[in-house]
């Protein structure tokens, strides 16, 4: 019997996990897609807080009017860039969280990097 698809993102979430951990200085971006909005946050796990998040439903990017989902991700990649290089952050550590690097989750990355944050 194959795995569901929720089933299969958690097996490769907790394999990622296992791997990623964020600090103060290089922080894990973990990025979490619905159907409809994206998600971003900047956690320090050593702490077990979030230093920064964005989302599509924020009212900068919500204001903008894009064409489709990939660009606004793209624009929320590139205001978490702004928002981390504000804080101090030039440096962070993806976590997918089990979706393929495909789509809006490497738009969202992409942005991230057109922003000046190196990962």
């Amino acid at each position: 019997m194959s795995l569901t698809k929720l089933a299969r993102r958690n097996r490769i979430r907790k394999r990622i996990r296992k791997i990623i951990s964020g600090t103060a200085t290089t922080p894990r971006l973990s990025v979490y897609r619905s159907n409809k909005e994206i998600y971003a946050q900047l956690i320090d796990d050593m702490l077990g807080e979030t230093i920064i998040s964005v989302s599509s439903r924020d009212k900068e990017i919500s204001k903008e009017k894009q064409s489709n989902k990939t660009e606004i991700a793209s624009a929320v990649g590139k205001q978490m860039a702004a928002l981390a290089i504000k804080n101090g952050i030039s440096k962070v550590k993806f976590d997918r969280n089990g979706y393929l690097y495909h789509g809006r989750v490497k738009a969202l990355a992409e942005g991230v990097r057109e922003g000046g944050i190196k990962f």
